[in-house]
């Protein structure tokens, strides 16, 4: 079995492309529009991939905040200045858990909570 995508409903989706192309850095793949108001987005690399959608006729539900995405950087420093510079606050943390893990929260413009992750160099 191999874990294709995470789905997405989301709210605007340029706003959407932007945060998950612009600032987390997921490259692109494809888009389409299969029926009049409908588009959807496939983003990432390897072989787990976002997927947008955006239906004009239905409403997205509310994201439960025990849900998240998390994505490993390799600086929660740089990361944190790109999204300040892009006015995306910090929504909790940093946090470290244990001495070879840091990560701190945002939410993504639909309200998921995102997570940035990076791995502490031991020695």
């Amino acid at each position: 079995m191999q874990f294709c995508w995470v789905t997405l409903n989301v709210n605007d989706m340029e706003k959407s492309l932007w945060f998950y192309r612009d600032i987390v850095g997921l490259p692109l793949n494809r888009t389409f529009s299969p029926a009049p108001g409908d588009q959807i987005a496939f983003l990432g690399s390897g072989e787990t991939q976002v997927e947008l959608i955006r239906n004009e006729k239905n409403a997205p539900t509310p994201f439960s905040q025990n849900i998240s995405l998390g994505f490993k950087v390799d600086s929660l420093e740089k990361t944190m200045e790109l999204l300040k510079a892009n006015g995306v606050p910090v929504h909790a943390g940093p946090f470290q858990p244990n001495p070879s893990v840091r990560f701190f929260y945002v939410l993504d413009p639909n309200g998921l909570r995102v997570q940035f992750v990076e791995d502490v160099k031991q020695g």
